[in-house]
């Protein structure tokens, strides 16, 4: 029997576990200022990257229908990408002096958006949805390439990268939902069920 965990301190006693706490030491030629800036915006890529991550397979595992060995198969290397940028923007907090936190519960308590809602469907349902996350993911990626223009080159040549990845990947996923006058069947959808809906 494997026994319950059990609560030892609190994050206070402990010292908190965030990715804002003082840095002591950066990279050459960035003051710890900047470096601070820096590692809150990677902070939240990285919660994003990891949420898109769960997502894309959460989608990979619900997907039916017609299209289902199409979609099934296509996630599984976005997944991949996907992962391999969550391990490059934790390094690049690490390498800034920061501390990356990766953590389920501090991913949940400091996101922005709420959880990927839509369960067992269809494999364009899905698409139509997960059209929105790509969506959000890769705007707030390039507000980050916006922001580190002034801040870090080196990070922002690592976001226009994933970023470029990201855009390809929601290509893929478009594909599924464009017409052939290149219209998404999706366009006025605002929320994933609707997207769902209109997929």
């Amino acid at each position: 029997m494997i026994p319950p965990r059990i609560r030892t301190s609190t994050q206070a006693e402990r010292g908190t576990m965030t990715h804002n706490a003082r840095v002591h030491y950066t990279v050459p030629g960035l003051d710890a200022e900047a470096a601070g800036d820096v590692i809150t915006l990677l902070q939240g890529r990285l919660n994003a990257l990891n949420d898109l991550a769960l997502t894309l397979k959460h989608v990979h595992w619900n997907v039916t229908g017609p299209h289902f060995i199409a979609v099934h198969t296509m996630l599984d290397p976005q997944v991949d990408g996907v992962r391999a940028m969550v391990d490059d923007v934790a390094e690049r907090i690490a390498t800034l002096g920061g501390s990356p936190v990766g953590t389920p519960g501090a991913l949940v308590e400091q996101r922005t958006w709420d959880d990927y809602s839509i369960g067992r469907d269809d494999a364009i349902a899905h698409l139509g949805a997960l059209d929105l996350v790509y969506a959000g993911v890769i705007s707030d990626h390039r507000s980050g390439i916006e922001t580190t223009d002034k801040l870090d080159l080196v990070t922002q040549d690592m976001l226009i990268a994933q970023a470029g990845e990201l855009e390809q990947y929601q290509w893929f996923v478009r594909a599924h939902l464009e017409s052939s006058d290149g219209r998404l069947s999706t366009d006025a959808a605002r929320t994933e069920e609707g997207a769902a809906e209109q997929a």
